[in-house]
């Protein structure tokens, strides 16, 4: 306890140089600490995006961008699917619900999702939560829409508002509806999520905006009449497939709904969604990709787990500039301290007590640091969970500090040790009568 109590009163004595290495250390571990947070609460924030659904149906593709497109409103959809595929894998008798998604148009940036009323019923996030409206209602016609709490707030639009919608998924879209404008009747409640930037419309709403426009093809793009090459005659006939569906198609589809761009699919079993993807995946008909929501999630994570590797790097080694700095300041004050080392030597204190001084010291400091540091973290959690979750549809929970959390304070504390022994080593072997001598 003495040698406890002589090395907090020296750090006390060293005010300055105390509290200097304190904050770079607490820096370098709110950094470190900071990163691996948002990191899991990115992840979990992502995760929580969809809760209930077990498959996401779209055409053919890659399993990431079918994800992104039709969850996270990011990047470009692969194609589309025809209504009557969709019409056919909705009436599966191994298929509960579905939420058919239609995208392609934009409002000032903002998606615009052409669906059912069986989004607002089936479409789940993080903890069972549901979409509900907090103003007006989530009734949809075809001259109706629902706004996202986001796209009220940046747009001030309000109930009762008229939107006039763009062809194109960025804002930039080729023309305007100005022939169908969309009355607001519903704001939707907050939710953290890609929904509070979305605009929900109608599948009716969606045809009644493009009648009149070129047909779309499988890739989305306007589809015109084909160029006829001199000498040609005769379009080749189309080849004829085989239908392998063991269940019968249902009656004819509503024609009003050309195509889709996917369908979320709740199945009545989960056990059964390994064997509805497989059918799914290898329909004649028409191509299509049908995705674990979960298993997608994990494939883009490993995606992007260099990238997540390399901010460890950068921090690690804004860490280890910090405890750097903790030894510098340790072994340069020892010139400073050949008095003091003296007195305690002549006052009866051995070698080994001013060694153990040196490393309680570090220790204190590295200590002191990554609790300032974890301290830091959760501030800035508590001032920007507001501010990430309004401008970034991202919400960070704050948790308690996870096992790799505490991990790494632990690795800050034993390496700031380690560090005081570097100084204590040469306080051990400088003799008393060195501290007497005054050197010129």
């Amino acid at each position: 306890m003495l040698t406890l109590r002589l090395a907090l009163l020296s750090l006390r004595n060293r005010r300055v140089t105390t509290v200097l290495t304190i904050a770079s250390i607490a820096l370098s571990v709110s950094l470190l600490v900071g990163v691996e947070t948002v990191r899991r609460g990115i992840r979990q924030s992502f995760a929580g995006t969809i809760r209930g659904t077990d498959l996401i149906v779209g055409a053919r593709g890659g399993s990431q961008q079918l994800l992104l497109s039709s969850v996270f409103g990011l990047g470009a959809p692969a194609g589309s699917v025809r209504w009557e595929t969709y019409q056919r894998w909705a009436n599966h008798p191994g298929i509960k619900w579905t939420i058919p998604i239609s995208l392609g148009d934009s409002y000032f940036g903002y998606r615009v999702v052409g669906t059912t009323a069986a989004f607002f019923e089936h479409y789940h996030y993080r903890n069972d939560g549901t979409v509900s409206a907090a103003q007006g209602s989530t009734a949809l016609s075809d001259s109706s829409v629902v706004i996202g709490a986001e796209v009220a707030s940046k747009l001030k639009l309000e109930m009762g508002a008229k939107v006039v919608l763009t062809h194109g998924l960025r804002g930039t879209g080729i023309s305007d509806h100005d022939a169908h404008p969309f009355t607001v009747v519903g704001i939707l409640a907050r939710t953290s999520t890609p929904v509070d930037q979305s605009l929900f419309i109608s599948l009716e709403g969606i045809e009644a905006m493009h009648a009149g426009m070129p047909p779309e093809n499988s890739t989305g793009q306007a589809k015109f009449a084909p160029l006829v090459m001199p000498g040609a005659t005769a379009p080749a006939p189309s080849p004829v497939t085989h239908d392998p569906s063991p269940f019968p198609l249902p009656p004819s589809p509503d024609a009003s709904h050309a195509s889709l761009t996917a369908f979320l699919v709740g199945a009545k079993a989960r056990s059964a969604s390994l064997l509805l993807q497989r059918q799914m995946n290898t329909d004649v008909r028409e191509p299509l990709t049908a995705i674990l929501p979960a298993v997608a999630l994990t494939e883009l994570w490993h995606t992007i787990g260099y990238a997540e590797d390399g901010a460890r790097i950068i921090t690690w080694a804004v860490l280890v500039v910090g405890l750097l700095g903790m030894l510098v300041a340790l072994y340069s004050t020892l010139e400073e301290r050949r008095r003091e080392m003296a007195i305690l030597r002549s006052l009866g204190a051995g070698p080994g007590r001013i060694a153990a001084l040196m490393v309680l010291e570090s220790g204190t400091l590295s200590l002191l640091g990554a609790g300032a540091g974890l301290g830091l973290v959760y501030l800035l959690l508590v001032l920007g969970q507001g501010v990430a979750e309004s401008h970034f549809g991202l919400y960070i929970p704050i948790t308690p500090p996870q096992r790799l959390e505490w991990l790494y304070l632990g690795g800050v504390v034993a390496a700031g040790v380690l560090i005081g022994l570097v100084p204590a080593w040469r306080a051990y072997r400088n003799t008393l009568q060195d501290g007497l001598t005054i050197r010129l």
